[in-house]
Formats: structure tokens, sequence, C-alpha cells
């Protein structure tokens, strides 16, 4: 009985530390705030030790302790996780991989790849979950994503980043028209977009769009100018930038990986990655 109520503290601190607030931790467990508080303080109890500082605002602090406690946590429930499915589904064999793509890799290199996964690894069950680069960084971190694919070299200490292929960014639609439609900061894209407008001086009309896709509708009606993968231009006039609007794509996972499956179906990505640069130089030459 005490091991099943400690799970249920540790799956509690583990949303507290993430959230940074009981209330909200509340929410997403479905439990009052009373509840959250006191599970957390047995748990602090039953390990001697406070992990969160609680200032009197909404927000709360983890204590060093509760770092430690959390990098354990997730590898935990990430396990419990994965026994618990293959126990329901009676096909211990089959292994659940989450994928967390970015929005230009999701739209134009994930569709080949995904099928070729899909074939190399029948025990995996593949899911995948479009979003920037920042937010699969974190997915990544927090267990909720097994593989990521983002745009920028970001960087944790619990992941380890390989680089994949290379993505030409162009200038797209009429400059003279505008207005510029631009990614939120977070994106892999944005850097260069807002480096490109700061050497041009170029200021409003400026739109946020959350969505490549979206952008890339309105660019093919004709509507605005933006900074865009060459993979996303087809159909849209544009003119391609110089070598330092080039980017690389990157793959990143945790560490400490629970299967070997998943390992290799990363180093399979990485070699598919590398054939495919190969294939593309060879064309680009003839």
């Amino acid at each position: 009985m005490k091991g099943i109520l400690m799970f249920k503290w540790l799956e509690t601190f583990k949303v507290v530390y993430e959230t940074k607030n009981f209330s909200r931790a509340s929410e997403i467990l479905f439990i009052s705030q009373p509840t959250v508080s006191s599970q957390i303080k047995q748990l602090e109890n039953e390990l001697n030790t406070q992990l969160f500082i609680r200032s009197g605002r909404k927000e709360v602090l983890a204590t060093p302790q509760a770092e430690i406690l959390y990098e354990r946590v997730i590898d935990l429930i990430d396990d419990w996780d994965n026994l618990y499915h293959a126990v329901q589904t009676n096909q211990q064999q089959i292994i659940r991989c989450v994928i967390g793509a970015s929005h230009t890799f999701a739209n134009y290199i994930l569709p080949k790849l995904l099928i070729q996964l899909h074939q190399k690894f029948p025990q995996i069950r593949f899911s995948v979950q479009m979003m920037n680069s920042l937010e699969v960084l974190q997915a990544v971190e927090h267990h909720a994503v097994d593989l990521g694919f983002i745009e920028k070299p970001l960087s944790a200490p619990t992941i380890k980043r390989a680089s994949l292929m290379e993505d030409q960014l162009v200038l797209a639609g009429d400059t003279q028209a505008g207005p510029w439609l631009v990614r939120e900061n977070t994106s892999g894209v944005y850097y260069y977009t807002k480096r490109f407008l700061e050497e041009k001086d170029i200021g409003d009309p400026v739109i946020e769009v959350q969505n490549n896709e979206v952008i890339v509708g309105l660019l093919k009606q004709g509507f605005g100018c933006s900074v865009i993968s060459e993979r996303a231009a087809e159909g849209i006039a544009y003119q391609r930038l110089d070598d330092s609007f080039k980017r690389n794509f990157y793959l990143i996972r945790r560490k400490t990986s629970t299967f070997d499956a998943i390992e290799e179906c990363a180093k399979f990505i990485c070699q598919w990655s590398e054939a495919q640069e190969n294939k593309n130089n060879e064309e680009t030459i003839e």
C-alpha cells in the first residue's frame, strides 16, 4: 500500500516540478490543491528533505534536492508507463516511440523518413507531435517525447544532439507589398528572420504566425513575404539567400534511453539523413 502511495506522491511531485505551481498541478492531475500540498508534504516527510520553497506567491521554487529527485523520477515513471502499456496490451515486443518534430522538418522531411522507420522497425509503434524547436527540446527533457527534430542547435545537460541534413532558407513573396509574416521567437527560423529584418532595417508591418503551413498558404495567395525553407517554397516566387542563411536540422534524444530499439532507431535516422544529403549533392552536381 505504501508503495502505491509513494508512486502517487512522485507523480504529483513531477507535475509540480514542471509547472512550479500547486494550483496548476491540481488542474492537470484533477485533484484539489490541498491534496497536492498534502502529497508533497508527505513525500518531503518520507524523504526527510524539503523539495519546494513556498514563498507565498503562486510559483514555487525547486530545491537542489528536488532537481536530483526529478532526474530519477522521470525515468521511473517512463519505465512504469512502458511496463503498464506492455502488460495491458499483452504485447511486450511492442515499443512506443513518440516523435516531436519542428514544423519544417515535420512537413517536408518526416513523411519520407516515417515510412522508412515504419518498415525498418515493425516492433516500434510511432506517434508524431508537431511543435516548435524549443517545445521539442522541453518535451524530450520531460520524457514526453523520445526522439526530437529541431531546427536550431539547442542543448541541455540530459540531451544528446546529432546534426542531420542542411536546410537552405529563401526570401519568399513580394517584399515591396508586405506585410512580413514572422514565426514566434521560439521557432527555428525566427533567428534568421529577425537577423534579415535587422540587416535590411525593416520594421512594421509584421504579422506573427505560429505555423509554417499558414505562412506558406498566405504566400501562395500572394499575401505577404517571409523567410522560409526552400523545401516549403514550391509554387512561390522566391530568391535564395547567402550561405549564412543555411541551417542544420538536428536529432535530439535523452542520454539515457529505456530501450535499445530507440537507440537503433536514432542511428538509422542519422544514416538515412546522410544518404539523403549525399543524394541531394549528387543531383546538384549533375
